[in-house]
């Protein structure tokens, strides 16, 4: 766990490197090991994607993962509290330390599946603390009507209430329209430990593309697999048999939380993923973990930033 520490600070430390072009579910699931991984080509083409373990019509995910979050929108924070063991707000910091908002000049951001703004918030906060930037804005966007309820109360007990710095969107991240949001024109992409609930992920990167400038940034905070052989079976362990248990104690709902430790299982590699981004058309840096990589693992793989620049 020392390790692990010593990895997150370091990872703290760093800016972006210089990036080159390069029904009911089942509760007694058998060990991650036997579970099926995805792979880069994982998609909707088949007509079916994955809920969780769950094999479901393509069609069906967006409104069964409506109903997760409808469900622990209320609870948000607590959930990432419970997933991660209440690192996720170290890890968010650390999102937003690496990007730095505001140190060349205020930025346009949009935030996605980013309805509680706990990201946007971060954000305007790191501008305006580091650079005196109160000009930097964030539109956060999100699938979810009651997670951007909660984005809104969080946001009038701040300065930035009713300012032109924030506005929250409900639209879909797989398909944003060019008439609400044209293309080329956001300098910062940020989506946190929201891709993996979509229904196709080449299409969400695709929109990304889209909406971002030439030399834009898009940047993903995400759970993913662990590479800590230490951290690695204690996670297990924790995910399938505390998290759900957390969930019906702190939430009264364990279905909601058992979907989510699955989603994570079903989510691709570091490798995969970062592939998937350079498909899409982001420089992304070489295919490993650290300086220069295309991703950066936060204790031990927990979780992962990766980033990609359009070009």
């Amino acid at each position: 766990m020392q390790a692990a520490s010593r990895s997150l600070r370091t990872t703290c430390r760093r800016t972006i490197p210089s990036l080159a072009p390069a029904s009911r579910h089942n509760h007694t699931q058998p060990p991650i090991a036997s579970q099926p991984q995805p792979s880069s080509t994982d998609s909707t083409s088949s007509g079916t994607t994955h809920f969780g373990f769950r094999t479901v019509p393509a069609e069906s995910k967006e409104t069964l993962v409506r109903g997760v979050f409808d469900a622990v929108a209320p609870n948000y924070d607590l959930m990432n509290d419970a997933m991660s063991m209440g690192v996720h707000r170290l890890w968010k910091d650390d999102l937003i330390k690496l990007l730095r908002p505001g140190s060349k000049g205020p930025v346009r951001c949009m935030d996605v599946a980013g309805g509680t703004g706990d990201i946007a918030l971060r954000m305007l906060d790191w501008a305006r603390e580091n650079y005196a930037d109160r000009e930097t804005s964030v539109e956060v966007v999100d699938i979810n009507g009651e997670m951007l309820k909660e984005g809104h109360k969080r946001f009038k007990k701040t300065m930035y209430h009713n300012t032109p710095q924030i506005s929250f969107h409900e639209a879909n991240a797989q398909a944003l329209g060019e008439d609400r949001f044209p293309s080329n024109s956001y300098d910062l992409y940020t989506i946190a430990f929201g891709i993996r609930n979509v229904t196709s992920i080449p299409e969400v990167l695709k929109e990304a593309h889209r909406v971002l400038k030439p030399g834009g940034t898009f940047a993903c905070l995400e759970f993913n697999k662990v590479t800590n052989p230490v951290l690695a079976p204690l996670y297990e362990q924790y995910s399938f048999s505390v998290i759900p248990l957390l969930g019906t104690i702190l939430a009264g709902d364990r279905e909601s939380y058992q979907y989510l430790v699955e989603s994570i299982r079903r989510f691709p590699s570091q490798r995969d993923f970062a592939q998937m981004i350079s498909d899409a058309g982001f420089a992304t840096g070489g295919f490993f973990e650290g300086n220069g990589g295309a991703w950066r693992d936060l204790w031990g793989g927990i979780a992962c930033i990766h980033t990609g620049v359009k070009v």
